[in-house]
């Protein structure tokens, strides 16, 4: 098995606040609904990875859009990825700031957890055939079909 890169925050000049996701994954989808709900301010924009804008990212970021490994976040003028990803937004959410703590388990650990539910995704929570229809939590978060989030 090849060894997988470092999925380290990395600097970050574009857009903030842009998440970038897999939209045929159903436990991906329900994530960002997650978010989106709790959102208030508005900070949060959604990118499915299969759209035109969504391939130039993953690629900018060394993601493979076809099989892609990890979520990611461009905020605070970093891109987060994996689980680092998911505290960084988590922690930007009303109610839900303690998630930081999760820091005190060593990334290692708490990336190997995430890649074992990212690799079983699609058989655990299943996947749709196009990316998820957005609802009215969604209405004009969605980063548009070819428009450049950075």
């Amino acid at each position: 098995m090849l060894k997988s890169r470092d999925w380290s925050p990395v600097p970050w000049q574009g857009a903030d606040g842009v998440i970038l996701f897999d939209g045929v994954c159903v436990f991906c989808s329900r994530w960002v609904r997650f978010v989106a709900r709790r959102d208030a301010a508005r900070r949060f924009r959604f990118l499915p990875i299969q759209t035109e804008a969504g391939r130039r990212l993953a690629a900018t970021l060394g993601i493979d859009p076809e099989a892609p490994e990890t979520n990611a976040v461009a905020v605070g003028g970093r891109v987060w990825f994996k689980s680092d990803a998911a505290i960084e937004v988590t922690r930007r959410l009303p109610g839900w700031r303690w998630t930081p703590l999760a820091r005190l388990v060593p990334r290692v650990v708490r990336d190997r957890l995430y890649d074992l539910i990212a690799r079983n995704r699609y058989r655990l929570f299943g996947r749709s055939e196009t990316c998820m229809v957005p609802g009215p939590e969604l209405s004009g978060r969605l980063v548009a079909g070819s428009s450049d989030p950075t």
